[in-house]
């Protein structure tokens, strides 16, 4: 058998284990690829292959890492709180927040420094992490007796017939992923008493296997919390949750109660710009990709003309450095997601400008031949906002010369509180994933491959452009639909399924599409037509084409 790894080839008689062929082994890899597979460090091969270790730069490597880390962590709270229920949400500053109860009190620093306590002696122990195998009703029955009716509701609604588990000791569970072969492996993490629970903080593949800096953002947390209160109210927080509604016929009015919800956000919002329009003269709109920002503003906009305040539409797309001239990335290639891809000055002259009552042209920009032309000019009306969305609307860099108080700063990405289980949260990214991919398939006929190859230059984008000025937002916009991936499935699955196992993006579409087989179906007749659902799926009164 000959082992292609890190350039060299190695050659073995009989099978052998990704992990032994790691010398000195420091616990720097997690994970591994083979043939183009992501396997366990404990995977035996036992043929040919190409083997890449993995580390905590990967984000595979970093899912797994995560998994056992929250398993570890489950299994501490269980050894100093047996009866302890613990519920993980993803959070704000890229943690995850750990809600702990029936433990009858309060949760107190000092509980907190017991499970740091139990965990790091887990840890130290380099306890062995063991997969094996189990039907289905072996896996129900099992997670019925000690109190997981979560997991085994979601269990009901697997396609194979069978379920991994993990056993550490005496402890056994599933994360619905891959995990570390020992507990040895968790070097760092944080955890941080953050009531009624606790924030959990673990390495990033974006900061190269560093954990972040924790920003406690009050109004993502806000967001949060009310996405939390909502799943409580719609009993939708679990997929399982979704597929009962479905199953009882009550589809249709989830769906109204969820679009109910929007169109109360834009009412909020509407009435909070409208008692301040004597102020506000400039509304920017930002957000990570395939947010409903097209949709979002087209619909703000109506809200707003209702109550007498018909912004002014200015698109940043127009400002772009004729020419395409562009700052290059790290790969030597024009970077069009740099602010400095377009023409600031202008931009903020032109702002600046018409806020002071000027008459203005403004500018339009030709991508085919990469110049631009004007507009006859235009000239606000004395309480007429201007209204701009895009990747740097948050950004202070785009519009200097324009003082804080007359802006009006709208952040919009889902900001969902759903699960899988208690212990496994959907990640938000995911969402925004599946949207895009079925969005470009539809209206740029794109595959799903080529979504996902772009995905990860789109994240860094993100993580550069967008997040570090979310913070500046006066108003958090929640466009989840907690009702949409019942929608989502039946675009989304057909694409990923098609991608050939031997494809360099096997790994993420066979990960999602695990993931979405869980779903029951919702019919796409059903959606409104101004939904921001309808930017993904199509046939939306408002959509228009949105490049960020």
């Amino acid at each position: 058998m000959k082992i292609q790894l890190d350039g060299k080839t190695i050659v073995k008689n009989e099978k052998i284990r990704i992990a032994d062929l790691i010398e000195e082994n420091t616990f720097d890899y997690q994970a591994a690829k083979v043939n183009n597979r992501i396997r366990e460090l404990d995977y035996i091969l036992d043929k040919d292959c190409t083997v890449e270790l993995l580390t905590l730069s990967d984000t595979e490597a970093v899912t797994i890492y995560q998994s056992t880390l929250r398993y570890l962590i489950i299994m501490a709270c269980k050894k100093v709180f047996p009866k302890a229920k613990v519920i993980f949400n993803y959070s704000v500053s890229r943690s995850i927040f750990a809600s702990i109860s029936n433990i009858k009190h309060a949760f107190l620093q000092e509980d907190l420094d017991a499970i740091k306590a139990e965990l790091d002696r887990i840890i130290a122990a380099n306890l062995p992490i063991k997969r094996s195998s189990i039907s289905k009703e072996e896996a129900i029955e099992y997670y019925n007796s000690i109190g997981y009716k979560d997991k085994a509701k979601i269990i009901q609604y697997r396609k194979e017939s069978t379920v991994h588990v993990y056993e550490c000791g005496d402890y056994k569970n599933y994360m619905f992923g891959y995990m570390l072969p020992s507990t040895g492996y968790i070097k760092s993490y944080r955890l941080m008493l953050y009531a009624p629970g606790f924030i959990i903080q673990y390495p990033r593949a974006e900061e190269k296997g560093q954990i972040p800096y924790f920003e406690d953002e009050k109004v993502f947390q806000n967001a949060l919390r009310e996405a939390n209160r909502w799943g409580n109210i719609t009993t939708a927080s679990y997929i399982y949750q979704m597929n009962e509604i479905v199953e009882q016929g009550k589809a249709l009015e989830f769906i109204n109660l969820c679009e109910t919800r929007h169109n109360n956000q834009l009412s909020e919002l509407g009435d909070k710009i409208a008692r301040n329009i004597d102020q506000i003269r400039l509304i920017a709109v930002a957000g990570p990709s395939s947010s409903g920002k097209t949709t979002f503003t087209n619909r703000l906009r109506i809200e707003l003309k209702t109550l007498g305040i018909d912004p002014l539409m200015i698109s940043v797309d127009n400002f772009y450095n004729q020419g395409h001239l562009a700052p290059l990335d790290e790969e030597g290639k024009p970077d069009f997601e740099h602010i400095d891809a377009l023409d600031r000055k202008l931009f903020d002259e032109v702002i600046y400008k018409l806020i002071n009552g000027e008459e203005v042209a403004l500018p339009i920009y030709d991508f085919k031949t990469q110049k631009r032309t004007f507009t006859e000019p235009v000239k606000l009306g004395k309480t007429q906002p201007i209204m701009i969305e895009g990747i740097h609307a948050l950004n202070d860099d785009l519009t200097p010369s324009i003082p804080r108080e007359v802006k009006f700063r709208i952040y919009i990405a889902p900001q969902a509180q759903l699960h899988i289980d208690d212990h496994n949260p959907i990640s938000l990214s995911d969402i925004r994933l599946i949207r895009r991919m079925v969005r470009d398939y539809k209206t740029r006929n794109s595959s799903c491959e080529q979504t996902i190859e772009m995905w990860p230059s789109v994240r860094r984008g993100e993580f550069k452009w967008i997040y570090p000025h979310q913070s500046n937002a006066d108003f958090v916009y929640n466009s989840e639909l907690s009702y949409e991936l019942c929608v989502l499935k039946k675009h989304a699955l057909p694409l990923l399924e098609a991608v050939d196992s031997n494809s360099p993006y096997f790994i993420q579409a066979n990960r999602l599409v695990k993931f979405l087989k869980y779903f029951k179906d919702i019919s796409d007749k059903w959606i409104p037509c101004n939904s921001i659902i309808r930017e993904f799926i199509g046939d939306s009164i408002f959509y228009t084409e949105d490049l960020i």
